[in-house]
Formats: structure tokens, C-alpha cells, sequence
């Protein structure tokens, strides 16, 4: 079952019961347990541990390549292996990359953009019961290396798909900046009911509170076992 991702708290909420009463019908040697851990893996690539609050926050972005023509050097860029790997000119073989945080609105206006230069450019690409939708996975489209600029993972796409699901118009060519900004209000609200919800089942172990605050404080720990190492 694909769980439907929400971008607002509210409806959230309000489907939650539906949602499980779904999950129940599929997956018939199940608890609500499991349809909470996979609420958890859904939403946690969203949030991140404070420690100076011990809170859980927003934080939705993801790592992505930023390709261009190496004329000077910089500490942390290398050349880009992806580019080099699909590229069919030399000039491909000039490129480096840079690792950025962008936004997932960003992201998601990327694609957007990526999705529309291909449909503008193939006829017949958004009529009859075709929109944007349809092409958030085309590996080509999403894939497709333009000279310079972002370089995406393929894999990686594979993981915000659900977000892109929900956040992407059907038609259009800019992405909703007031409905991005419910989903930052909201995803937090939406973790801590995820986590009530598991605490309340005696499951709090699973929760997304424990995994975000485990994976932070390891972090930690092996930046500090790297200075150590550098020192």
C-alpha cells in the first residue's frame, strides 16, 4: 500500500483512521505498530533532533549536485563522475561539482522545470488524461544532464517521490510557495502525533523523535572521531 503523503496537519489528522483501516485491509498479519513505523520512515527525511531544544524540527531539503565548468579550485569540489558517466561531448569531462542543501520547494521547482521543457518540447505530452504527474519518475527527463546546473540522483529522487506526489501541480509551471510553507508548519505537528500515537501503543522506541535524536548523536560522535583522527 502507498501510504498518502499530507502537506498539512489537519488532513493529516482527519485521514488517519481511513488510512489505517486501508492498511488493514492489505496487510492482514499486521499491527498498527507497523503502519506507524512506515508513517515514521515517511516523514522523518523531513525533520531533524535539535539539541539545544531536545525537539524535533523541520528541515526539508535535500543534497544535490551542482555542476559546472572548473576554471578555479576549491577545497570539497571534485569532478563530477555522473557527468562523465552519461555525458557524449569532452566537455562533460570538464565539469566539477559542488555538494548543496536546497530546499524542497527548490527541488520540487526543478523538477517542475525539467518536466515542462520536455512536455513543451513533446507534442501531445499533456493532453487526454496526462499532467505532470506522469512524468515526476521518467528517468530520462529527470536524469537529463543540461551543461551545467543541478545533477540529479536518481536514487535519491526515489525518496521524496511521496512529497513530490503531493506537492507538484497537475498543470502549471511554478510550484506553490503558501502550500510549501503550510508543510514546514505542519510536519512537525504531524511527527509529534506519529510519536504520541507510538508512545500510547508502548512502541516509543520507534518513534521518530528516538531515530532523528540517535542518528544526530552519532554524527556527532564520528565528527568528533575524525578530528581526532586529523589531529
Amino acid at each position: 500500500m502507498e501510504l498518502p503523503f499530507y502537506l498539512n496537519f489537519k488532513d493529516f489528522e482527519s485521514h488517519y483512521y481511513h488510512n489505517l483501516e486501508k492498511w488493514f485491509e492489505e496487510y492482514h498479519n499486521t499491527s498498527e505498530i507497523d503502519y506507524l513505523k512506515a508513517l515514521a520512515d515517511l516523514y522523518s527525511p523531513y525533520l531533524y533532533y535539535n539539541f539545544a531544544n531536545d525537539s524535533i524540527q523541520a528541515d526539508a531539503s535535500i543534497e544535490i549536485k551542482d555542476c559546472f565548468f572548473p576554471y578555479h579550485e576549491k577545497i570539497g569540489i571534485s569532478f563530477c563522475t555522473h557527468c562523465e558517466k552519461e555525458g557524449t561531448s569532452k566537455k562533460h569531462l570538464n565539469h566539477v561539482f559542488e555538494f548543496k542543501h536546497i530546499s524542497m520547494m527548490e527541488y520540487a521547482q526543478h523538477i517542475l522545470d525539467k518536466i515542462n521543457k520536455y512536455c513543451s518540447k513533446t507534442p501531445h505530452a499533456l493532453e487526454g488524461s496526462k499532467n505532470i504527474l506522469d512524468y515526476i519518475n521518467h528517468y530520462d527527463i529527470i536524469t537529463a544532464v543540461e551543461g551545467v546546473g543541478y545533477c540529479i540522483s536518481y536514487n535519491r529522487h526515489q525518496k521524496v517521490l511521496p512529497f513530490l506526489k503531493a506537492y507538484l501541480p497537475y498543470y502549471g509551471q511554478t510550484v506553490n510557495m503558501a502550500v510549501y510553507r503550510d508543510f514546514i508548519f505542519s510536519v512537525v505537528d504531524i511527527a509529534e502525533y506519529i510519536d504520541q500515537k507510538l508512545k500510547t501503543v508502548k512502541a516509543f522506541e520507534y518513534s521518530i523523535y528516538t531515530h532523528s535524536r540517535a542518528e544526530a548523536r552519532c554524527k556527532v560522535q564520528m565528527g568528533r572521531q575524525f578530528l581526532t583522527l586529523c589531529n
